[in-house]
This record gives C-alpha cells, sequence and structure tokens, in this order.
C-alpha cells in the first residue's frame, strides 16, 4: 500500500519518452494516398480529404474559397436542402475549409454510417453544379460579413500586416474586397472545380475506430477517380513593403488599437526553425510568456498578447499580436522590443528554461493522445513533405537547447528593426 501521507515524486516532462504511434498508408489504385489511424475507444471516424485546391492555385480573387464553401450545395441529384439533410439523418458532420495551398473537405461521424456517407462525399467531388441562387446568396453574405469585419480594427490589421509581409498579389497577402466576390460567376467556380477536384491531386487522411472494410469502401467509392493528378508547381516571389512602420486609423472614434509586429522568417525546413519554437514559446507563445508576464500582468496594457510563427507550407513569418488601448500602443510596442533586447543581452536562467521545455514537452503529450490529434500530427508532417523524425528532432530539440543557443537565435532574429510595425485604431 502506498503511503498516502508521502507526496509522489515529480518527474519533469523533459523526461518523458514521448512515441508518435505511427499511420497505415495505402494507395488507392488511381495513385492517391491514403493515410490512416484506426484506434480508438468510441465507435467514431474522421476523414479528411485535401485537396491541392487553395487561393495559390486560382486565377480570380475568391474562386478557391467561393467552390471549396459551396461545392456541398448541390450537386446534379441533391439541393443544398437535401444534402444537410443527409448528414444530420445520419448524426454525421461535414465541413469545407481552404486555405493558400490547399482545401479540405471534413467528415466526422459514426463509423457504422461510413458506407452510407462515403457516396454523398463522392457525388460532392464529381457532381457539383454550383446552382446561380446558392452563389447569390453566398455572395450576399460575404459582403455582409465583409462590410461588417472592416470595422473592426484587428481584422484590418490582419489584412494589412499580411501584405507588408507578402505583398499585394501573393496568395498569403491577397484580400478580396466587395468587387471581387460580386465578380465570382458560376463559369469561374465550374472551371476551377473541374481543373482541381475533378482531376485532382487529392490526399486522403482518417482516424477513429475504423470499420474492418474501410480500404475497401475508399477504393469502392474513390479508387475510380482522378485523385493523383500532378500539379504544377506554383511560386511566388514575396514582395515585401518598403516601409517598416505604420499607423492607420480605421475608426476615429475607436480607443482600442490592434497591433502586428512581424518579420519574415524561414519555413519548417530551415535548420532555425525547431530552435525559433522554443524561442517564440519562451518570447510570447503561452501565457506565462515573457510578452505576457510583462505587458498583461505587469504593465496592464492588454488582456493577451502572444507570439506565433505562422504555419504557411511555402513561406512564413514570425508574427506579435495583441489588442490594447490606443493610448498604451506605442508604449506597448517598446516593451515588445525591450523584451527582444533583454533576451539579445542576458541568458535565460535554467529554472525558466526548464518551464518552458516541460510546457512544450506537455503539448507534445496531448499531440499524441488519441487517434484524431495523432493523425493530425501525420498530416501536417505529410503535407509539409517530412516524416516522423522531424517530430523526434524537434521532441530532441526541446531537451536539449541551450540558453547559449536562445541567446544568439535572439541576436539572429529578434532585431527591431527587422519588424514590420502596425497600428490600426
Amino acid at each position: 500500500m502506498p503511503d498516502r501521507k508521502i507526496a509522489p515524486p515529480i518527474k519533469d516532462a523533459v523526461d518523458f519518452n514521448i512515441r508518435l504511434k505511427p499511420c497505415t498508408r495505402f494507395d488507392l489504385s488511381n495513385g492517391a494516398p491514403v493515410y490512416y489511424i484506426n484506434d480508438g475507444a468510441e465507435e467514431v471516424a474522421a476523414l479528411d480529404f485535401v485537396f491541392k485546391a487553395g487561393n495559390c492555385y486560382e486565377n480570380k480573387n475568391g474562386v478557391a474559397t467561393s467552390a471549396n464553401y459551396l461545392i456541398k450545395n448541390g450537386t446534379s441529384k441533391k439541393n443544398s436542402f437535401e444534402i444537410t439533410e443527409y448528414f444530420e439523418y445520419y448524426g454525421a458532420y461535414l465541413n469545407r475549409t481552404c486555405y493558400n495551398e490547399t482545401a479540405t473537405i471534413t467528415l466526422h461521424c459514426l463509423s457504422k454510417h461510413l458506407e452510407q456517407l462515403l457516396p454523398v462525399i463522392r457525388e460532392l467531388i464529381t457532381e457539383a453544379i454550383f446552382p446561380q441562387n446558392e452563389l447569390e446568396i453566398f455572395q450576399q453574405n460575404s459582403i455582409q460579413r465583409l462590410s461588417v469585419n472592416l470595422l473592426k480594427s484587428d481584422f484590418v490589421a490582419n489584412r494589412l500586416i499580411d501584405q507588408y509581409l507578402y505583398g499585394a498579389e501573393h496568395p498569403y497577402g491577397r484580400v478580396s474586397n466587395k468587387e471581387d466576390i460580386e465578380n465570382i460567376n458560376r463559369e469561374d467556380l465550374q472551371n476551377f472545380y473541374k481543373q482541381f477536384y475533378l482531376n485532382a491531386s487529392c490526399t486522403i487522411f482518417s482516424a477513429g475506430k475504423l470499420p474492418g472494410d474501410f480500404e475497401t469502401l475508399l477504393e469502392k467509392y474513390f479508387g475510380d477517380l482522378n485523385l493523383n493528378e500532378t500539379l504544377p508547381e506554383v511560386v511566388f516571389k514575396r514582395e515585401m513593403a518598403s516601409q517598416k512602420k505604420y499607423r492607420v486609423s480605421n475608426d476615429e472614434n475607436g480607443v482600442q488599437a490592434a497591433i502586428r509586429i512581424a518579420r519574415p522568417f524561414p519555413n519548417r525546413h530551415h535548420p532555425d526553425f525547431k530552435k525559433a519554437g522554443i524561442l517564440n514559446t519562451l518570447f510570447g507563445g503561452y501565457f506565462g510568456s515573457r510578452l505576457m508576464s510583462n505587458i498583461r500582468e505587469e504593465k496592464g496594457y492588454t488582456y493577451g498578447i502572444s507570439s506565433y510563427l505562422q504555419n504557411h507550407i511555402g513561406e512564413t513569418s514570425w508574427m506579435i499580436t495583441t489588442e490594447a488601448g490606443k493610448d498604451v500602443a506605442e508604449a506597448t510596442i517598446e516593451e515588445v522590443q525591450n523584451e527582444m533586447k533583454l533576451l539579445r543581452e542576458e541568458l535565460v536562467d535554467d529554472e525558466e528554461l526548464l518551464l518552458v521545455k516541460n510546457y512544450m514537452m506537455g503539448l507534445n503529450l496531448g499531440y499524441v493522445d488519441g487517434p484524431f490529434h495523432v493523425i493530425s500530427r501525420w498530416k501536417s508532417l505529410v503535407l509539409n513533405g517530412l516524416d516522423e523524425n522531424y517530430f523526434y528532432d524537434s521532441l530532441n530539440v526541446i531537451k536539449t537547447i541551450t540558453a547559449e543557443e536562445l541567446q544568439a537565435l535572439s541576436n539572429k532574429y529578434l532585431s527591431p528593426e527587422d519588424f514590420f510595425e502596425l497600428v490600426v485604431i
């Protein structure tokens, strides 16, 4: 019997041996890759159809997002209501999301209903018709939502900082306005759909307690489709703005300032990326970070401030974001720069560094907890052209990085003159 009067020993998370559960890969007869985790206690499943059909492939602003959203709003056999009702009848949830490089169709359902639901997913991929009335409703809602969002300083700041970092014509910096939305027509959607969904480059990810004939089901409904086309590589040149500091008035009566401080940064394939993840966490990546402790807890300038490395497949950036009272906006920026200076000039002490390491190892424990989290890790690795070695290398960097390495990274990347500054009020 354990002695309940004696506390159990505390073990640091950095001492844990975290393992990423392997996923199974097989290819459909058309060559489309499928990655899946067959695990879990509950009879539920998730499927993610990832198409190379993101914004970077469109030749007219807003078409990729519109096609992805409206793919569910009518086929040659069912109208929008019938499609929605069908999924609801089986207690399933179907979502669509469009990113810069990719667009997804995601299904969550009970495992036993997969065979009833997969034919309708196939129908969306092969027989979507983009009804004119659905397009008009989508345009009306999008314009109304845009008009409301443009009154919000944080929304405007997000649009502007991406344009400064990448350029207005780069997919990462391109934004839609009212005229762009109005100019989208059915022919645009049908052409994009034909090029990137009917003749697609698609990768399928799945997780959950999958039926024993899972591979057979996918082959039955998707093995004969064109889902393994080789698309030409799309390359865009980053064209950053010429000046670094911007102060924008969006609402003359506004009392809150949206602050964005950002710089270009290498993507995951650069040797500094893993180490920069630890530095970013220490700097502004969690609730106990330097920025939160100073600007929120000590100064009281903001309810929250965060720093992160953008998760783009191609180019990326290091971003600091917060909202503060307009009377303390400049002081907030000054404190961000002060924290950069401290990291450049002073070594992080052992206690703070261990806290950050334990926090990041704890996050990774969550990443491998359950089949849905695990397949999410594999999805990130696969889509970025990486393998499980990257995951384990990242864990090793967290465990072994030194204060001296963090200081060297700070001197390399945390210089205020390399960052764009934007304040929108």
